[in-house]
């Protein structure tokens, strides 16, 4: 067996992701100590701290979180040098079957001919493992373990189930204190526990996971979400089709969909002795709309929208409420357009992604996706849509990050991430180009010059699903929708139980202007009333007593104030109007004032 051994140099300052991948090792060493015989998987450094996922005979619960802290701070009170060791292949294997590490012998596997194979180790432990680590585990840094979960492992459901551990580490306390206070209101937050608090929707075992069922309250918010979509697409001349859940799956060999998207296809089912199959997609449905006859460059561009539930397989272990499902509806659209029209349709579509994303004031950024390893159609054509794509974002004056390799299989994209209240980011909008699927299946058009030429079709949603969409979009608010798209826009309260008649009224003038309202007219305390429209974060609560009613006012209540204005209803209704007209995102504080 050859080796070679060498401390790490010293160089500050390190990347965050590498003093966090080394306090994974110290972490994993500590529960080494208390856990003799422990299995270990991957430790790696993630987002917002790190993980190691581990075989133990017993589970691992709050308090064992807590013993894992204390011996990794005293491991972290030596002086503790981090160093490289690297070996053969055949010695790896035979160092870690020393120690009886299966799974690491099965990691050496999945390192590629060529690449160095390496150790790293602090005190008497030592990992196999690429780096990079920091040259010492000594303090100063402060970290926190935070959760344990369950993982199979490499991600398999039919591989051994471990125990994930997450932490953080941060250079300072305050940082990790911050941090953790950020995480408090992540939790706050999830849409998953104000999904329950809210009545918002719900998922069902008995049915399977990854399906959605929308309750009253979240319908509502997606039913004005769909409203205002409609509406912006209607402007831009986009025309509304329909296509159906299940085809035969001849349609997505030639589209290229089992070729290279099988996985996450569900299973054929048989008709007439005939594959079928659900679809995961939209796009083949729109493409054989536009076969159905010849057409002519006099009526392209075509703007074809649908709001098109689709299916696709998901394994259990990465379902996530309404963020990763199984069964969603995209906001999907294709255009169908020549040449020379293309870069202005993608500005046309990037004009579109902001006025919708604004609406829920929200900030993106636009990255170029180019041609993934797995992807069909001809360089040069790739080389094509990358170029439109470009050109449009010069026209749109939109800056671009590259992310290379990141496009679709048949063709590269613009996709945008937003930006929520807590600073994190997700992917929603795309625009992608596509000259391959219009090739495959044989689309053309009669240009003016007589000759029949191929389309170019253009993918895109703007919203990107409704299921993932409107789940982040509770964590974006908080649950305190704004008032055009709220799920009850107005609570109104009667002081008494006579003046539940007067309530009544304004429930009906509120309905009959399309407003949603929960008038509480039950017999109950008026200021019970009031605690359950604000828990519930409905944006107005007009309260009446005799002088409201005799008067013809409102005493009204902002969601989240206790202070109460008096107004004439005509006025408030000429507010809300303005509001919800203005899609405004506050509840105008100032117009209130007055």
């Amino acid at each position: 067996m050859s080796n070679s051994k060498a401390t790490l140099p010293v160089a500050e300052p390190y990347p965050l992701s590498t003093l966090r991948h080394s306090v994974s090792h110290l972490m994993a060493s500590a529960v080494a100590k208390l856990h003799p015989g422990v299995q270990f998987g991957f430790g790696p450094a993630i987002e917002h701290g790190f993980y190691y996922d581990f075989d133990l005979s017993e589970p691992l619960n709050e308090s064992d979180l807590r013993k894992i802290e204390k011996e990794m701070e005293r491991q972290a009170k030596r002086s503790q040098p981090l160093t490289k060791i690297t070996v053969t292949r055949a010695a790896a294997k035979e160092r870690l079957a020393a120690k009886g590490q299966h799974y690491k012998i099965e990691a050496v596997d999945l390192i590629p001919e060529g690449e160095d194979i390496t150790f790293y180790s602090h005190g008497d432990w030592e990992d196999l493992c690429e780096g990079p680590h920091v040259d010492t585990l000594t303090r100063p840094f402060a970290f926190k373990l935070l959760s344990v979960a369950g993982a199979y492992w490499r991600g398999d459901e039919k591989r051994p189930m471990m125990q994930r551990v997450y932490g953080t580490a941060f250079w300072t306390q305050a940082e990790l204190d911050a941090h953790l206070k950020w995480l408090e209101d992540v939790k706050q937050r999830d849409h998953r526990k104000l999904g329950s608090e809210l009545d918002l929707f719900s998922t069902h075992g008995e049915v399977g996971g990854g399906f959605i069922f929308w309750h009253p309250n979240l319908a509502a918010v997606r039913r004005c979400i769909e409203e205002f979509w409609w509406e912006e697409h209607t402007r831009r001349g986009y025309k509304p089709v329909y296509t159906p859940h299940v085809s035969r799956e001849q349609l997505f060999s030639i589209s290229g969909h089992l070729e290279k998207y099988s996985e996450m296809m569900y299973a054929p089912m048989e008709i007439e002795e005939q594959p079928y199959r659900i679809k995961p997609m939209n796009c083949p449905g729109h493409i054989m709309i536009y076969k159905t006859r010849g057409r002519s460059y006099r009526e392209l561009p075509l703007r074809w929208a649908e709001l098109g539930t689709v299916y696709r397989y998901e394994r259990s272990g990465v379902l996530h409420g309404m963020l990763r499902v199984r069964g969603f509806t995209q906001d999907d659209a294709h255009i169908f357009c020549t040449p020379e029209q293309l870069a202005s349709e993608i500005a046309g579509v990037v004009d579109l992604v902001t006025k919708i994303l604004s609406a829920f004031g929200y900030e993106y950024t636009a990255y170029l996706a180019t041609r993934p390893e797995q992807s069909i159609g001809e360089e040069d054509v790739w080389t094509l849509a990358i170029k439109a794509l470009e050109e449009a974002a010069r026209m749109s004056k939109l800056p671009l990050t590259l992310d290379e390799g990141g496009g679709a299989f048949y063709g590269p994209k613009i996709d945008f991430k937003v930006k929520d209240a807590l600073g994190r980011e997700w992917q929603n909008s795309t625009i992608q180009c596509d000259f391959n699927l219009p090739q495959r299946f044989d689309l053309t058009f009669t240009d003016h010059d007589g000759k029949q030429k191929r389309p170019i079709m253009v993918h895109r949603a703007i919203l990107g699903s409704m299921e993932r969409f409107v789940g982040g979009l509770i964590e974006h608010f908080g649950g305190k929708f704004p008032l055009w798209c709220a799920p009850v826009q107005v609570a109104l309260v009667p002081i008494r139980e006579e003046h539940a008649e007067y309530c009544k009224k304004l429930e009906l003038e509120l309905q009959s202007d399309l407003f949603r309202v929960d008038a509480m007219l039950d017999p109950g305390h008026m200021n019970n009333k009031i605690k359950e429209a604000q828990k519930a974060h409905i944006p107005f609560t007009l309260v009446a007593g005799d002088r409201e009613a005799a008067d013809g006012t409102v005493a009204v209540r902002r969601r989240g104030t206790r202070e109460q204005e008096v107004m004439p209803f005509t006025q408030f209704l000429a507010l809300i109007r303005d509001l919800r007209a203005r899609k405004a995102l506050d509840l105008g504080e100032k117009a209130l004032a007055r």
